[in-house]
């Protein structure tokens, strides 16, 4: 600790046995034992607070980061979620619109292969709406069936 040898040690023996003589010489090595048992206690207890200090900053760091990635996950699961719920209704509106088509129809030219016909456009308006979806740019956009009927209408 503070880099003295044998010889300072017997030097400054030696001027403590002149300066305070041998009667109090013990005593006052006792207490000096003292003294230097009580700064190691508080050497030692201020570095273990600094190392305690440095792995709680080090776990902040690592609990922010953590943080910071459950966030990100946060977003990409609501991301997932909206465009699913998108899809959702978007196949929800195909299906109610060709419900429509089929029952406002009428099937007097079949004659009782009704099921058949319905199943068969059922199938061609999900072929047209997935391959409408697999080239849109972005599902905000108006579902491809709604363009679809508009066209029809006019």
């Amino acid at each position: 600790m503070f880099d003295i040898g044998f010889w300072e040690i017997l030097i400054i023996l030696l001027v403590a046995l002149l300066v305070v003589g041998p009667d109090r010489l013990p005593g006052l090595a006792r207490e000096a034992g003292l003294w230097v048992r009580k700064m190691r206690s508080f050497v030692s207890s201020v570095r273990s607070d600094i190392e305690q200090e440095f792995q709680t900053e080090e776990l902040r760091k690592l609990l922010n980061e953590q943080n910071k990635e459950i966030s990100q996950l946060k977003d990409m699961m609501k991301d997932t979620e909206e465009s699913l719920r998108s899809e959702v209704e978007e196949t929800s509106y195909l299906v109610k619109s060709i419900e429509k088509e089929v029952k406002d129809e009428p099937d007097a030219s079949t004659g009782g292969d009704f099921e058949s016909e319905a199943t068969e456009l059922v199938k061609q308006r999900k072929a047209d709406a997935s391959e409408k979806t697999a080239n849109a740019p972005s599902t905000a956009e108006t579902p491809p069936a709604r363009k679809d009927r508009d066209e029809s209408q006019s």
